[in-house]
């Protein structure tokens, strides 16, 4: 590393070896030189047999990983295009061939189809690290559905929920993203070959006016790059819709981590649940006794950056006159790894945390004993009444205790102790004992959660992974810093 210089964090410090690889310059002018291989077959299949031999494209097949770096820089540095610079510097290595290497191509016949490569194989990175979050939630739900735990909304106490339900809103907002993922990939087609504005006019001539040939070149030459379908039609490159469509799949991705990644701040700061704390890990270097969510905070910044990208893509597709200008070219040189880098990073931390939650069950039997009292009056004052007093009465004698409790918790910092208030109160026809024995089961306050946690796990997030079990593997979840 050479540290007199800027490192980009997102490849020194957050991203996995596998998407660092797929941007890398060896895995783009591999994916050119596997274009051009894919051209000269095309072309020799359908009957240019006298111009594009058998023995020019063995050359070129033989060669497609020897790249000589150093020559094709110096080369761009002179001629000042990439493309030309790794026409000349392939035509160094296969002779033969070097005469019809990129023959009626232009450059974004090279540009477009390897981006659109690699996205694919990008997505499905993301695709798999994404279904080992959901893996990871849906155990840690099944594992903590039956715990109550205080609900919030607008961050103030609400009704309990459990632990687990809480999490399915996690997964099912995940699952939501694996299906606009899906349908991303359904757009992902081949740019294919259609010449320098996507007239194929070149190889219309090459072809000497043979339009079903030329048509059948550009889909023969697609399939050989991997894809099932190319763009019907497109300028001198495939629509930049796609880019605009890829960033907001991504930054919707971005989107559900950040919610998930607050929310565990959140939960950190109320020492219910917490991130794995490793065993030497250091939370501040003033006070020792921290516990930082760090992780999540980290998530938090990435996620925040990755939301903020759509703009530029929308951008860039919005200012792309008539058949193509050349302002796309450098902020896709950045934005497009950026945003595959930052999901990348993201969906790390999001395994590492959600592989290893903790939770803490004193702490939130703590929080619940604070608040539920006030919550369970309307308990209070139906059982009241099933002892024959007058539900009015009971309500005001309730509301009574309930403010002056309320008082001393907000103006005092003491425990509340609208109970023990209650039970003092000889309008109230319960004992403490009594009173406590009505509030002792907190799951009787959650509904229905351990029954949606139990449902929604069992009939809809085991059949979806058993359904793309294809699509996981081994995911890089290790984290450098």
């Amino acid at each position: 590393m050479n540290r007199n210089i800027y490192q980009e964090p997102l490849v020194s410090r957050y991203t996995s070896l596998q998407m660092q690889e797929l941007f890398s310059e060896k895995t783009k002018f591999t994916n050119w030189r596997k274009c051009w291989v894919a051209l000269a077959e095309a072309q020799h299949e359908l009957g240019l047999t006298d111009l594009v031999t058998m023995e020019m494209i063995d050359e070129m097949r033989a060669n497609v990983d020897n790249i000589n770096f150093e020559l094709a820089a110096a080369k761009e540095k002179e001629i000042r295009h990439d493309v030309m610079a790794h026409v000349y510097e392939f035509g160094t290595k296969c002779p033969k061939a070097e005469g019809i290497i990129h023959l009626g191509a232009t450059s974004q016949f090279v540009v477009c189809n390897s981006d659109l490569i690699v996205q694919k194989q990008a997505l499905d990175l993301v695709r798999k690290a994404v279904l080992k979050v959901v893996s990871n939630l849906a155990k840690f739900c099944l594992e903590h559905k039956n715990r109550p735990t205080l609900g919030f909304t607008h961050y103030q106490p609400a009704q309990p929920t459990t632990v687990g339900k809480r999490n399915t809103l996690y997964i099912q907002d995940l699952v939501m993203d694996l299906d606009y993922i899906d349908s991303l990939f359904d757009q992902i087609k081949a740019r294919g070959a259609k010449g320098t504005v996507g007239t194929q006019a070149t190889f219309v001539e090459l072809f000497h006016g043979d339009n079903e040939k030329v048509r059948a070149l550009d889909e023969l030459v697609s399939k050989k790059l991997g894809f099932d379908t190319v763009f019907p039609v497109t300028g001198q490159t495939y629509p930049r819709k796609l880019d605009m469509k890829l960033a907001e799949t991504l930054a919707g991705l971005g989107a559900s981590a950040h919610k998930f990644a607050v929310d565990m701040r959140l939960l950190s700061n109320l020492k219910v649940q917490e991130e794995p704390f490793a065993k030497h890990q250091t939370g501040s270097s003033a006070m020792a006794y921290k516990r930082n969510p760090m992780r999540s905070e980290r998530m938090t910044g990435l996620a925040r950056k990755l939301i903020g990208l759509p703009a530029d893509f929308s951008a860039t597709f919005a200012n792309q006159w008539f058949e193509r200008t050349l302002d796309d070219s450098a902020i896709r040189r950045m934005d497009i790894p950026q945003a595959f880098l930052l999901t990348d990073a993201i969906l790390k931390l999001y395994i590492n945390i959600t592989s290893q939650m903790v939770v803490f069950p004193k702490q939130i039997e703590r929080h619940l004993r604070m608040e539920l009292p006030f919550m369970s009056t309307e308990k209070i004052l139906m059982e009241a009444v099933e002892k024959g007093e007058s539900r009015q009465e009971m309500h005001e004698v309730v509301k009574e205790h309930s403010l002056a409790a309320g008082r001393i918790v907000k103006e005092e910092g003491l425990d509340n102790d609208l109970l023990e208030r209650l039970a003092g109160d000889d309008r109230i026809p319960f004992s403490l004992e009594e009173l406590n024995e009505l509030i002792g089961d907190y799951s009787q306050f959650t509904g229905r959660a351990a029954a949606q946690t139990d449902e929604y796990i069992r009939e809809v997030v085991v059949p979806l992974l058993a359904q793309r079990e294809h699509q996981m593997g081994e995911v890089d979840s290790s984290l450098s810093v």
